[in-house]
């Protein structure tokens, strides 16, 4: 009983002199192996700025800080008044900033761009929208005769733009990271934390995004261990008898009985059947006015600016967003792997994650001399021609 009472008491003692030093996660206690770091999800690693430490994604930007770095240097490089800069990040103006610290910008700036040290254009984004953006882009630019088929590809970076998290009181970097799931360490390199995983009230935080999930490899069976040997059929029941050769012979045509009317072509109505079926609607009512080939990549349909244009099939918006020439284009995937996209308009009624019905109305042909749409279908990642989906 004596030994009960002296371990509670050591306990009590413990978790009063040691709150100043452990977080509410315990860490450190114990110093044993543990495993729960090995568990977190495995997450990407955080793309490289450009020459300003600037990182851009389409729905923020950030500043990544240098050794040696404050607010004010970092202000003035990427040419926003400090005050700002220190407000929006909950930092006094001419702080020291540790190196890879990342700020979030109040408001955005140039994009990252080669002129500005980056190997690519434009703000990072998903790689199934990097794709549809280029497709989008160069085909557009290509219909309007701004660049030649040899003119490079303006392609971004390809990744997901982090989940943002505004430390509270209280909180650490520990209980952050079991928040969303994620390592410590990772939470670390993403935000460029002092040795001391120091976080501030008010600080924003980019939790790191999962990694893509990679195949499982294949099985390989050993010699003699695949699949199974099927059952001969002679082994369930006989094979069947020869037939005598009299049931053979052909049977003579019977004729109808008289005032049997004509039996259809079934071969004309089954043209016409499979002509009113086309996978696609038309996504706009004009004519093409330039088919699909190896350099457009694209179709595009004359028409009066304001008209609608529709969803060639039912499906989920997966993007509403603007080329680098500030082109609108909507993109929706259908089943069977194939997306269509709708570049060239204005007035888009639809969001990001919306269900679409085939022949449902998205958004407006844009104003232009002449006015047209501009309509590719892929298939996974690939451009093909949409003449055989369309009616």
């Amino acid at each position: 009983m004596r030994l009960t009472a002296t371990l509670v008491a050591s306990v009590s003692l413990f978790g009063l002199t040691a709150c100043e030093s452990l977080d509410s996660d315990f860490r450190g206690f114990g110093g044993g192996f543990n495993t729960s770091e090995a568990a977190r999800k495995a997450t990407e690693p955080r793309p490289a700025p450009d020459n300003r430490g600037i990182l851009s994604y389409p729905g923020y930007q950030v500043a990544v800080a240098r050794r040696g770095d404050t607010v004010t240097s970092v202000a003035a490089r990427v040419g926003i008044p400090e005050n700002e800069l220190a407000a929006r990040n909950a930092v006094p103006p001419g702080a020291s900033l540790n190196a890879g610290e990342v700020l979030l910008l109040p408001r955005r700036v140039a994009e990252p761009s080669p002129s500005t040290g980056a190997p690519t254009t434009g703000p990072i984004r998903p790689a199934e929208q990097v794709d549809v953006a280029v497709l989008a882009d160069n085909a557009i630019s290509r219909a309007e005769g701004t660049i030649t088929p040899a003119a490079p590809a303006r392609k971004p970076q390809t990744g997901q733009e982090p989940v943002r998290h505004v430390v509270k009181a209280g909180e650490t970097a520990y209980s952050v990271s079991r928040l969303y799931g994620v390592s410590v360490k990772a939470l670390d390199e993403w935000n460029g934390l002092d040795d001391k995983l120091t976080l501030r009230v008010g600080q924003t935080l980019l939790i790191p995004p999962e990694a893509p999930s990679r195949p499982k490899p294949t099985t390989v069976t050993k010699p003699g261990t695949g699949s199974e040997t099927p059952t001969p059929p002679s082994a369930a029941k006989p094979l069947p008898k020869d037939e005598p050769a009299a049931a053979q012979t052909k049977t003579t045509e019977a004729k109808p009985a008289p005032g049997t009317p004509e039996s259809p072509d079934l071969g004309k109505q089954a043209t016409q059947a499979s002509a009113s079926s086309a996978r696609f609607t038309s996504p706009v009512n004009g004519k093409i006015s330039r088919v699909f080939s190896s350099r457009n990549k694209s179709v595009n349909f004359s028409a009066s600016a304001g008209s609608p244009v529709k969803a060639a099939d039912a499906g989920t918006v997966f993007v509403v967003t603007k080329t680098d020439d500030q082109v609108t284009y909507v993109g929706i995937k259908h089943d069977g792997g194939l997306t269509s996209v709708y570049a060239n308009v204005d007035g888009v009624t639809v969001k990001k994650g919306d269900k679409v019905s085939k022949g449902q109305s998205i958004a407006k042909v844009s104003p232009g001399n002449p006015a047209f749409l501009n309509f590719i279908v892929l298939k996974g990642t690939q451009a093909i021609d949409p003449a055989p989906y369309l009616p």
